[in-house]
Formats: C-alpha cells, sequence, structure tokens
C-alpha cells in the first residue's frame, strides 16, 4: 500500500465516511519547529514522527489512515537559540483535544498521537485528560518515538551524555532520508556529565525533575556525538518502534 493511499487528506469524504464506519483508526503525527544542532533539520521530530505514522499505516494495509503532521510544538527550552518556534503548552493541548474532540464528534472512535518531540509529553497528558471529561468515548492514546527503541539505542556507541540532536535522532533522520543532515556541520554538544553547569547537571535527573534551555547544555544545544551516527543504527531504532506502534494499533482496532 502507497503512503499516499493512507493519508487521510487524500481521501474523499465519502471514503472518510467509510473509513470511519468500518471502525479504522486514526494517526496523528506531532512534532515541533527548534534548533536541532548545525546538522539536523528544525523539523527533526515532525519528520521522524510523520515517517513512523505512515510506516505503521502502511502495516495494517487499509485499516489506518495518517492525518496531516502537526509541525509545531512545546519547545521554550529550545527558544533561546535560532530557528525555533514554540506553542504555549496550553494552546498545544487545547489543539490536540480540539482535533481530537472534532473527530470524535462525527464518529471516529480510536486516535493514535505519534510525537517526536520529548516535550510535548506534558501537553498530550492534559490533552488525553481533557478528551476523558469531553468525550470519554474515544480511545485516545499517544506514543513517543525515540523511547520505545530500547534495544537499538541500547546498541548505540553513545556519549555519557546524549539525547536532543545527539547519536539517535541523528541516526534516525539519516535513515529516512540522509540528503536532510549537513554531516559536514555535525558537532559534538555536551558529552560528558562533568561538562554541565549544576543546574544542567541537576537537570539530568529524572526524578524530581528541572528544566533548563538548551544553551546551558552546549552552545550548540546538542546531547551527544553525532558524528558517530549512521544510518543503519538509524534503521534499527526506526524497526523497533514501528513494530511496537504497530502492535499497540492493532490492540486499539481490537477495541
Amino acid at each position: 500500500m502507497t503512503r499516499e493511499a493512507h493519508r487521510y487528506d487524500h481521501l474523499t469524504s465519502p471514503e472518510a465516511e467509510q473509513a470511519q464506519c468500518d471502525g479504522a483508526l486514526l494517526i496523528l503525527p506531532v512534532g515541533a519547529l527548534e534548533q536541532h544542532g548545525d546538522g539536523l533539520p528544525l523539523g527533526t521530530d515532525s519528520i521522524r514522527a510523520d515517517h513512523v505514522a505512515h510506516r505503521v499505516a502502511g502495516e495494517l494495509a487499509g485499516r489506518c489512515f495518517v492525518l496531516p503532521t502537526v509541525p509545531y510544538g512545546v519547545s521554550p527550552h529550545h527558544r533561546t537559540l535560532p530557528g525555533t518556534v514554540s506553542l504555549p503548552p496550553t494552546l498545544f493541548a487545547e489543539l490536540i483535544a480540539q482535533i481530537a474532540g472534532e473527530l470524535a464528534g462525527s464518529g471516529w472512535r480510536r486516535l493514535l498521537v505519534v510525537t517526536g518531540h520529548g516535550g510535548n509529553a506534558a501537553a498530550l497528558g492534559v490533552a488525553q485528560q481533557l478528551l476523558l471529561s469531553s468525550h470519554a468515548e474515544l480511545a485516545f492514546a499517544w506514543s513517543p518515538v525515540t523511547a520505545l527503541a530500547t534495544e537499538a539505542n541500547g546498541q548505540l556507541p553513545r556519549a555519557e551524555v546524549t539525547g536532543h540532536s545527539g547519536e539517535s535522532e541523528t541516526a534516525q533522520v539519516l535513515a529516512i532520508d540522509e540528503t536532510l543532515v549537513r554531516r559536514d556541520h555535525l558537532r559534538p554538544g555536551a558529552t560528558s556529565l562533568a561538562e554541565l553547569s549544576p543546574r544542567a547537571l541537576l537537570s539530568r535527573t529524572a526524578k524530581p525533575s528541572i528544566a533548563v534551555t538548551f544553551d546551558q547544555y552546549a552552545p550548540n544545544g546538542v546531547l551527544g556525538d553525532p558524528t558517530t551516527a549512521t544510518s543503519e543504527d538509524g534503521e534499527a531504532i526506526l524497526d523497533e518502534v514501528v513494530a511496537a506502534v504497530t502492535a499497540y494499533a492493532r490492540r486499539m482496532l481490537a477495541l
């Protein structure tokens, strides 16, 4: 099945109505428009979410359709570096809840959001709670991308400090479309805990948590060493993510 065949915006109105009556699952990719160092595109998170969503839809043979990607996310922590456009978290949560509510109101019963940006997580949790109040009949779920690939990420040659624009994200974009990566401009960012300021170091503790702007990690806003990434690593990561999301999507379709 071609990518175009499972694009929601390529359906006609009668085709959308039929898919809804058939109990199809909708996937909404969401990302961000923010700095990703000097070598990755601003839309890295949207690109990865969109890629995963369409691959999952392809696995589900006409039982799943992909909505147009929301390209803006919650990125105030990247605002100090060029190129970033951030939405307030309340606006982002309301936007997702509004889209989901419109779909639920017209009869859709299953919606899975795939987010390529970790900064969207808290707002997606709020959207989920809003929808429980307004459209409890809607099966609404959301999923990250990179975090699902625990095995493949574990095989990467990663620095002590890793994450945003680092080894994993760079590898994924290389696997999706290597022409999007400016290899000559890839540079390491923060790679060791010893490099971090006290507040930046404290932010690396999962719970309790504190936030910092990414220029406080490194001047280029990068966590890790993207120069070590390969497209082969990216393919392994994306394969693991797609398998996990597809398995979950099948369970949603069985509801």
